[in-house]
């Protein structure tokens, strides 16, 4: 019985170490994800003053390719990680890899059209325009991926702000509590198990012990009942 708990045990601690490590994971993954939305947003924050004004037009659009290579290093340091942690643990899930993939795609995409918008805008105010327009679709592709992923509007994002529990990381954090408190019962049911184990074995002690003395006890006897 011991044996058997003691292998539950194992491997409930097994699924809570692979569990955290998703935790892990998809912590970092929204915490890149804000990084992704802020960069987005100020992005297209900087388009629509590159629009607006006419003088130091040059210095705006050097600031503004800076972030966009910044955006571009950000996705593809996403990918890898998920990539390199894909590979070390295959209990993270093909959704949240294809997920994160596309998402990946669509940014890149996005990211694509607005260095060819900002090329264009270095010769004519209309290219502005047009990169102001890609500029606010990739800023709401990266709203739409934080929402995704954590549930909150990024419209109300506040420090303490919780992830919902239909959210990627949502789930995932629930799967580590549960595969926390499985862990906990199955500790518990151990320790009980092995106090058993604990009061059987001084039962048998003593049981032996008895058992001794009545052999020697019976020993004796029979060796008087043999000398009268």
């Amino acid at each position: 019985k011991l044996n058997n708990f003691q292998a539950l045990l194992a491997s409930s601690d097994n699924d809570r170490a692979k569990a955290l490590n998703n935790l892990n994971v998809i912590n970092q993954l929204v915490n890149s994800s804000k990084d992704l939305l802020d960069n987005s947003e100020i992005t297209f924050n900087e388009m629509v003053l590159a629009d607006e004004k006419t003088k130091g037009l040059a210095v705006d659009l050097k600031q503004l390719m800076d972030n966009l290579i910044y955006t571009v290093e950000l996705i593809n340091n996403l990918s890898a990680l998920i990539m390199s942690k894909k590979a070390l643990n295959p209990l993270i899930s093909d959704e949240l890899v294809t997920m994160i993939g596309q998402a990946s795609e669509d940014a890149n995409n996005a990211i694509l059209l607005t260095l060819n918008a900002l090329q264009s805008a270095y010769a004519s105010q209309f290219a502005n325009i047009e990169s102001e327009a890609s500029t606010a679709l990739e800023f709401t592709q990266a709203r739409s991926l934080y929402k995704t992923m954590t549930g909150i509007d990024p419209s109300n994002i506040t420090p303490d702000a919780p992830w919902t529990n239909d959210s990627l990381a949502g789930l995932i954090a629930q799967a580590y509590q549960d595969a926390k408190l499985k862990f906990e019962d199955r500790q518990k049911a151990c320790d009980l198990v092995i106090k058993q184990v604990y009061l059987a074995t001084i039962k048998l002690n003593k049981a032996t012990v008895k058992l001794k003395s009545l052999q020697s006890g019976l020993g004796a006897g029979n060796a008087a009942s043999l000398v009268s």
